[in-house]
């Protein structure tokens, strides 16, 4: 599957995001109640979706109402504020991800290091709900492993009042966000990409395209903005096929002989933080006969850079090897919820299923789903995963 981010027509807003995902069948209920949670402690929200029309399209609305907002805090503080918010992990470091790209986008504007920023409209409460909520939608619609292509982003023009004075759109912030996408201007003299959409958007694309590639578009979903302008102030998020069968991906290498078994299991857990997609570590003979292991990581090109940061930090290897742009073939995959009886109690797991022209070739439980209920109910992992078949 292929999912194409369109902000070509009004630009891009992290509730813009939000509605689009709702209307692609994300759980509203389930977003309203992560956003309050979670932005209760920068300040109380208010959230509610609307089915609206803007301009001929049918759309949905996310409005998210601050009712309170607690003073800005530094960067180094915010961030282990979100830390803190009960999350599933993939939710709470994506979104950590993209309050970076908003922290670094600032540093850069005004010339300060990280540890002295404070945020200002991107720190907010509202700001904080869309984010989460932007990720939470992301990965309710099981997208966290599929290709998401980003078209270029209608940023907007005129002026725009700031914490920072009145600016020039876009927002020098977002300039900074946006690096290596591709911005549009117009088509209205208002400001359409915000800082918090651009570092979404940046965040979750694998790729930027000029135009949409070629594909079947099985669902299209639009997010509506607060503005009302003579265009429709819409967010198009394309869910489509295709049967290419192939993707490219980086290879990077490294021998490793001086880590204790503890250090490369916790260098195992980094890797995967930090946006490997798979991470192999093989026994190995080194020269002079020395026993070693062989560390293989398969990458996105954009998680490549942090990638071989955290094994230069991590091993203090002298030398790294990246084969890039290999090219892959690759099984269609889906991801399907069923529920099961264990103990009087309903579970939820989702399998993970391979296809190859139409013909399943594997149907796999998520790891993680057995390893909760396992834990809920103190049954063997192998005897749940017996139970589930």
């Amino acid at each position: 599957m292929t999912i194409i981010i369109d902000p070509q027509g009004s630009g891009i807003a992290g509730n813009m995001l939000i509605g689009a995902f709702v209307d692609l069948g994300a759980d509203a209920s389930k977003i309203k109640e992560i956003m309050e949670k979670s932005a209760k402690e920068f300040g109380k929200v208010e959230v509610t979706f609307d089915k609206i029309n803007k301009k001929g399209i049918s759309s949905t609305y996310c409005d998210v109402k601050m009712l309170e907002n607690n003073p800005p805090i530094n960067y180094p503080d915010f961030i282990e504020k979100i830390k803190q918010l009960d999350l599933d992990n993939n939710v709470k470091q994506t979104s950590i991800n993209i309050f970076e790209r908003i922290a670094i986008g600032e540093s850069e504007v005004h010339g300060k290091s990280l540890d002295e920023i404070h945020f200002h409209e991107v720190g907010a409460s509202d700001a904080v709900a869309d984010v989460i909520g932007s990720v939470y939608a992301y990965y309710n619609l099981n997208y966290g492993n599929e290709k998401i292509i980003g078209l270029p982003i209608a940023v907007g023009g005129g002026r725009v009042k700031t914490a920072h004075g009145i600016l020039p759109v876009p927002a020098p912030a977002v300039v900074e966000i946006l690096k290596d996408a591709q911005m549009i201007g117009g088509p209205v003299e208002s400001e359409l990409a915000t800082p918090t959409g651009a570092a979404i958007y940046m965040e979750l694309c694998d790729e930027i395209h000029d135009f949409i590639p070629q594909t079947k578009a099985n669902k299209v979903g639009y997010g509506a903005g607060k503005k009302d302008f003579d265009h429709p102030n819409v967010l198009r998020i394309i869910e489509g096929s295709n049967e290419t069968k192939s993707d490219e991906i980086d290879v990077i290498e490294t021998n490793m002989d001086h880590l204790t078994g503890e250090e490369i299991g916790y260098l195992f857990n980094k890797l995967l933080d930090s946006g490997a997609r798979d991470v192999s570590i093989t026994p190995i003979i080194m020269k002079k006969n020395r026993p070693g292991s062989l560390l293989k990581v398969i990458s996105k090109k954009k998680n490549r850079d942090v990638i071989i940061d955290t094994i230069f930090k991590e091993t203090g290897s002298l030398g790294i090897r990246i084969a890039p742009n290999i090219h892959r073939g690759i099984a269609k995959r889906e991801f399907v919820k069923k529920t099961f009886n264990i103990d009087e109690k309903e579970y939820e797991v989702t399998f993970k299923i391979g296809y190859v022209n139409g013909e399943i070739i594997s149907e796999r439980p998520e790891y993680d789903d057995l390893e909760k209920i396992a834990k809920d109910t103190g049954l063997a992992l192998r005897k749940v995963k017996e139970m589930i078949r």
